[in-house]
């Protein structure tokens, strides 16, 4: 009895594509203008990105436009925040908005992690674009400690910083200089800095969405 549950548990697995909801969604995305087809050229909407928030409204990552579609189309996610400029893609059977926020219908639970990944664009976030030693717009990211001195590449000991900054003080401490920090730098917490620590780009829209962190 066993083996012919187990049997039919297989031909139900081989019997559905692994790909089978983005089917669905397939043909809204390979439509592209004439003047595109014509020239061979991706449209500019290819490259963009939607805020996926779980049915919580956290901020879970930024997904392509494509599987933003997919999920729209498959109804796992409904639209959050309409984009009046954006793009709307069209197929024989209907046609699709793309929003600049999506929300999934259901809860996805997701692994904890105790510490956010140190990037580039989550620390600009972090320092909010300025200069930890004088305040200007900062350019590069500096060791407070440097390297060649036992700084560890850490969130408590990197900081923001602008290019003169960060030439000026080399490799030297704080404390040859005379200087100190604006704020004494600490590891983010909370969901939407995993979406910081790897997005390029955040559209303003999503900043609501974000927190402070995005700000």
């Amino acid at each position: 009895m066993k083996q012919g549950h187990t049997t039919q548990r297989r031909n139900h697995r081989q019997s559905v594509p692994a790909d089978a909801h983005s089917r669905a969604g397939a043909s809204l995305l390979h439509v592209y203008p004439e003047s595109h087809r014509a020239t061979n050229t991706v449209p500019a909407w290819v490259k963009r990105r939607v805020l996926l928030l779980n049915a919580t409204y956290e901020p879970l990552t930024a997904l392509p436009v494509r599987r933003a579609v997919v999920l729209l189309v498959c109804d796992k996610a409904d639209p959050v925040h309409d984009d009046p400029d954006g793009p709307v893609i069209h197929s024989a059977g209907c046609s699709v908005a793309v929003p600049s926020v999506i929300r999934l219908r259901n809860y996805v639970r997701v692994p904890y992690r105790a510490r956010v990944p140190l990037t580039r664009a989550a620390l600009m976030h972090r320092d909010r674009f300025r200069c930890a030693y004088c305040g200007g717009k900062a350019e590069t990211i500096d060791h407070v400690v440097p390297r060649s001195r036992g700084g560890a590449h850490s969130w408590e000991n990197c900081v923001a910083s602008c290019a003169p900054c960060n030439h000026r003080k080399a490799d030297r401490l704080l404390s040859e200089l005379g200087w100190t920090l604006r704020a004494v730098p600490v590891p983010p917490k909370g969901p939407q800095w995993r979406l910081l620590a790897t997005a390029q780009e955040v559209d303003p829209v999503w900043l609501r969405y974000l927190g402070e962190g995005a700000a």
